[in-house]
């Protein structure tokens, strides 16, 4: 596992911690309405602030173009982060420009609690990674924690600079992500399979080509399995397809025969006629595919042949729901695998590891999202791990 410090390695008493969070947190009409993001670095904040430390908080929140907005401020996420740590946050509306302001908050902070500063992209200079902003910034403490892998994948101010900046280490929540992450593709257990869905190959192409390295076995699901099983020769119907592609999809299967990684496609489908939930459906082998039809889910037999293969592995990384979770009856192979999953995963027979945005809401939906080794809701950074890019929030800590 690449080299990088924790809480563990500091004295953290009487020390100014700038913590970078992730508190990009969905709000509708003025209320967080999922804060799962924020739930998962609770355990950070605490051990700074029960070790002596203060907790100075920074994120992103939204898309202000490099300008104050009172509609992203990061005031509405207040009432959250008290309920969850049960302490009194100090919110310093911050200017980038001027930091003495914050400063003047950080040095009066009674202790025991926590300062929130204002959104960090309300400066041009965060996603530029500019000097001189990091270098504000770096003035309002004495040790960075990163505790964001969802925000890792970007070279920000709050991210990356720092990082070199300031003396460093990941938060227990970062650390938990890269531990996963490490055990998922890093250092594995083998064999190892992998699980990629969703609609269009043409966005995960990269991902296939990295996966096809490492990984003894690739299921391919979802939309884009239509592609793949396009460019074999059979007729899909209307099933959405990016038919375009077809040489690219020739191209992956055959790299991935030359090392000897088993590519796992649907052998039957489901379905329908419309694309909508509860709509009629009817299961067909790829080689009588109906003509008016779209396939929106792997069919039974497909779903017994990815189970199989799961019982062969010591370890699973998956990303991409296997078909139109989201309509019913067209749930039913993700719902199938990831329950098996999970019920290996109890059993200490499997290690597995999950993320993006649509696959956490697929196992939310089969009901066993904490029941896999680790889910992340890192969206970008966890696509980007699963390309093999670098990740330069990461690599700063791992370079120190």
């Amino acid at each position: 596992m690449p080299a990088f410090k924790t809480l563990d390695d500091y004295d953290l008493s009487g020390k100014k911690v700038l913590l970078r969070v992730d508190l990009n947190l969905p709000v509708t009409g003025g209320k967080v309405t999922d804060a799962t993001r924020a739930e998962r670095i609770v355990g950070t904040i605490l051990e700074i602030s029960n070790k002596g430390g203060l907790p100075v908080l920074l994120s992103h929140f939204g898309r202000p173009k490099g300008k104050p907005d009172p509609d992203m401020s990061l005031r509405v996420v207040l009432p959250v982060l008290q309920t969850l740590t049960g302490r009194h946050i100090e919110f310093a509306e911050t200017d980038w420009t001027d930091v003495s302001g914050a400063k003047a908050i950080i040095d009066s902070a009674p202790a025991g609690s926590v300062v929130l500063l204002e959104n960090t992209r309300f400066h041009a200079g965060e996603e530029a990674n500019d000097p001189e902003l990091v270098a504000r910034m770096a003035s309002l403490g004495d040790l960075y924690v990163n505790d964001a892998f969802s925000a890792a994948h970007r070279a920000h101010a709050s991210t990356e600079g720092l990082a070199r900046a300031l003396p460093n280490a990941a938060g227990r929540a970062m650390q938990a992500e890269l531990e996963a992450l490490e055990k998922g593709l890093g250092h594995p257990k083998k064999p190892v399979i992998a699980i990629v869905g969703g609609a269009k190959v043409s966005t995960k192409i990269e991902l296939l080509e990295n996966l096809i390295e490492k990984v003894e076995a690739l299921v391919i699901g979802g939309g884009m399995a239509n592609t793949f099983i396009y460019a074999l020769g059979y007729d899909i119907g209307k099933s959405l397809a990016e038919k375009d592609l077809k040489e690219t999809a020739l191209r992956i299967m055959d790299r991935a025969e030359e090392v000897h990684c088993a590519i796992i496609l649907p052998i039957d489908g489901v379905v329908g006629w419309h694309f909508e939930a509860n709509t009629p459906a009817r299961t067909y082998g790829l080689d009588s595919i109906d003509k008016d039809g779209m396939v929106l889910d792997a069919g039974p037999k497909s779903v017994e042949k990815i189970k199989a293969a799961i019982n062969e592995a010591h370890t699973l990384v998956w990303n991409g729901p296997l078909g139109a979770f989201e309509l019913p009856p067209f749930d039913q192979a993700t719902v199938e695998v990831a329950r098996h999953a999970a019920e290996r995963t109890r059993k200490g027979e499997l290690v597995s590891v999950a993320g993006g945005g649509d696959t956490v809401s697929a196992l939310a939906h089969a009901g066993v999202k904490d029941a896999f080794t680790y889910v992340s809701t890192a969206g970008g950074a966890f696509l980007e791990w699963m390309e093999g890019k670098p990740l330069p929030g990461v690599d700063a800590l791992t370079r120190r």
